[in-house]
């Protein structure tokens, strides 16, 4: 097992961040993942800042979500972003609903567009790759799915394999994994809550607590080559709480 990171997306509703990076690493994380609205619009001051707390924490943020608008646009300020904070790994996050294509061409065009945008940090020696969700995993119109797509237009990508957004779109993980796990070098760690369970939580639940069969996916990510393994729950009652519970699960798996 890799160490074990923490998306600081999760604490977002938890300010400030210095709180939560003393609560991180005293629950026993060495690695955060950090988001765009983190450092996208911060100073040189401020970056370097951020990077002297993590330090001063004993933490590390080897891998970090970027915005497609950020790394089209300026990529050599991603950049500069990344190399003041020791991030090795990049991912696109996410499209909004409204700027998806709605066909294989389409997703297979996105796909290129993507292979492009990571140009210069792959030049640079970064990782860089896609971070799903549902949506790419919903059956097209002539049976196919946008992942295949993205993917087939991205030969270069590199996969950050949200599992839990995976079931989420009714799709099997274990097969996903056995067809793209030479691409995956991160796995978002998260649960799924029982029917019925976690309204208040958007249906997530700590890792460990909920209906993803982590022990089984674990032993099948291990023929993979990824290197980070990153807890999150996108809406958590208390951050504080998932952290510590599910570092507690993944480390008794």
């Amino acid at each position: 097992m890799q160490t074990v990171s923490f998306q600081l997306y999760s604490a977002r509703n938890f300010p400030p961040l210095a709180d939560v990076l003393k609560t991180v690493a005293a629950a026993g994380y060495g690695q955060v993942e950090g988001y765009g609205a983190l450092y996208a619009s911060l100073d040189d001051a401020a970056i370097s800042a951020l990077k002297q707390d993590l330090d001063r924490n004993g933490l590390t943020m080897p891998t970090a979500h970027f915005g497609l608008d950020m790394l089209e646009a300026d990529p050599a300020r991603a950049l500069q972003i990344a190399n003041t904070l020791g991030i090795k790994a990049i991912y696109c996050p996410y499209i909004a609903a409204e700027q998806r294509p709605g066909g294989p061409n389409g997703w297979h065009e996105f796909g290129k567009r993507l292979e492009q945008a990571g140009k210069p940090f792959r030049d640079a020696g970064l990782d860089f790759g896609w971070h799903n969700h549902d949506f790419e995993f919903v059956e097209l119109a002539d049976g196919s799915f946008p992942q295949d797509h993205i993917f087939a237009g991205g030969p270069s990508l590199s996969w950050e394999a949200d599992i839990a957004w995976v079931i989420r779109g009714n799709a099997d993980p274990f097969a996903w994994i056995e067809k793209y796990g030479s691409r995956i070098t991160a796995v978002h760690v998260k649960d799924i809550a029982s029917a019925g369970e976690g309204a208040d939580e958007d249906g997530w639940a700590d890792v460990g607590h909920g209906t993803v069969e982590w022990p089984r996916l674990f032993a099948a990510l291990a023929s993979t080559p990824v290197k980070y393994f990153i807890v999150e729950h996108d809406n958590p009652k208390d951050f504080k709480t998932t952290a510590e519970r599910s570092i507690a699960s993944i480390k008794s798996y």
